[in-house]
């Protein structure tokens, strides 16, 4: 899709689909869950440490998506196809290569990687063979991470999303089937969801590369898989590897913070889980308007019109802060409800309930950070996000949480204060970072790059 046609199309075209995909991207969790949920409320707590690991190492793959990204807006909004073309491919071939890593060291490790959590022994015997399964197959979501990227940097955000979209239509129906054993197959429990998601992914990777392909013209053979360029890398890793260095640094910090609430007891990790699968849903909000905002300022960046990159922040800011508002208010409205869906534990529905009225100040602080984020990531200033975060997170998220939450004894409350300060700092430094527009020296930078590749 050419660079002007993205910008005529505003950003709620461009970001609804993503905002599909991405809640399409966290349902399997949520999915799984619900289902196991019905296992019992251990059964969901050994689930969601596991899948904590697994999504630290799903943000270390999205390092080279965001790159690719960025860089690949920056060279069409230059009208250098060839060069987008290149970056894509690079792209694709590292994010195998990452994922067949880390698939083999999590199949392998899996019991001393939940030991390092301190995952209490009663729920070892559920998140061991689901984390040895999900992470084991991991390098399928390393490409589909790769490929959605792709996709979305030449703003066909609808594709990725039909395909997300038909991958959790497929998890829900194997999870009836694997997870309880109906029409005749094998009752898997745990290791059932865990088989659903993966099949699912697999059959989502292949109509992802078919995608690619067609939409983009981007031309895949073996050999690419071991020649790439070098120059390409190097440029997806300049944005990639700090935008990889913040996200593992906040989950870092929260796989840490889950360490505390873990030593408050077994019913205050199924609250936390039950309200985080919750969390997560707004949480998508922002990320979607973000990644759309960064599509569109990186393809006015690699035109040079930074003024209008410029603007369409403030107009992405009022926009994100607004829906996610309303969002909210709903949430803690129907916050009840949505907890009985989980878990009929009244302890653990007050507690939630609870947490996610709070989330009436954390989650616009949220979005707010992750669309200016965003934003400066696309012009290329993206060393500043991670040291600005890596102060926030282990400054005041962690220290506040155990200070909070174990010390002065106020449990999950405690731990929620604490995300909500860290939110709101970091989302008021990196505005006043997008104020002062010294992330214009970066997108000349990023610009003199994409020009001198073309040449």
């Amino acid at each position: 899709m050419p660079s002007h046609t993205i910008r005529k199309l505003g950003l709620f075209a461009i970001t609804w689909p993503i905002f599909i995909e991405q809640l399409s991207h966290i349902l399997p969790g949520i999915i799984d869950t619900f289902m196991v949920s019905h296992l019992g409320d251990s059964a969901v707590a050994g689930l969601a440490v596991a899948n904590q690991i697994v999504i630290f190492f799903i943000i270390l793959f999205s390092f080279v998506g965001v790159g690719c990204s960025v860089v690949i807006t920056h060279f069409l909004g230059a009208n250098d196809r060839s060069g987008a073309e290149r970056v894509a491919a690079t792209a694709v071939a590292v994010n195998f290569w990452l994922g067949v890593l880390v698939s083999l060291l999590i199949y392998a490790f899996s019991s001393e990687m939940l030991a390092l959590l301190h995952l209490p022994p009663g729920l070892m015997r559920y998140a061991q063979p689901f984390l040895a399964l999900m992470g084991g197959t991991l390098f399928l979501e390393a490409l589909n991470i790769a490929f959605g990227s792709v996709l979305r940097a030449h703003g066909h955000t609808r594709d990725a999303m039909v395909i997300t979209l038909l991958m959790n239509v497929l998890n829900i129906g194997l999870n009836f089937l694997l997870i309880f054993g109906m029409f005749g197959f094998p009752k898997l429990g745990v290791v059932g969801a865990a088989l659903s998601t993966v099949i699912s992914r697999a059959l989502a990777c292949i109509a992802f590369a078919w995608l690619a392909q067609h939409r983009t013209r981007l031309r895949l053979h073996p050999g690419a898989f071991w020649r790439f360029s070098n120059d390409y890398l190097g440029k997806i890793l300049h944005i990639g590897v700090p935008a990889a260095g913040e996200n593992l640094s906040w989950w870092m910090s929260f796989m840490v913070i889950t360490y505390f609430v873990g030593q408050m007891g077994e019913t205050a990790l199924a609250t936390f889980s039950y309200t985080m699968q919750l969390a997560m849903m707004m949480m998508m909000l922002g990320i979607s308007i973000g990644i759309g905002t960064e599509i569109m300022i990186g393809h006015m960046v690699g035109a040079g019109e930074f003024n209008a990159a410029y603007r369409q922040l403030l107009r992405s800011l009022r926009l994100g802060l607004a829906v996610t508002m309303v969002a909210s208010c709903l949430v803690a409205w129907f916050a009840p409800a949505l907890l009985r869906m989980f878990t009929t534990n009244q302890s653990i529905i007050t507690g939630g309930v609870l947490l996610l009225r709070m989330g009436l100040m954390l989650e616009p602080g949220r979005t707010f950070n992750l669309i200016v984020i965003n934003s400066l990531r696309a012009t290329g200033d993206a060393r500043f996000p991670v040291l600005m975060g890596a102060c926030s997170m282990w400054g005041l998220a962690v220290p506040l949480a155990w200070y909070l939450g174990l010390h002065l004894g106020w449990g999950l409350p405690g731990v929620w204060l604490a995300f909500t300060v860290d939110e709101w700092v970091r989302g008021i430094a990196m505005y006043l970072r997008w104020k002062s527009r010294t992330w214009e020296k970066h997108a000349n930078a990023m610009r003199a790059g994409v020009t001198a590749s073309a040449l």
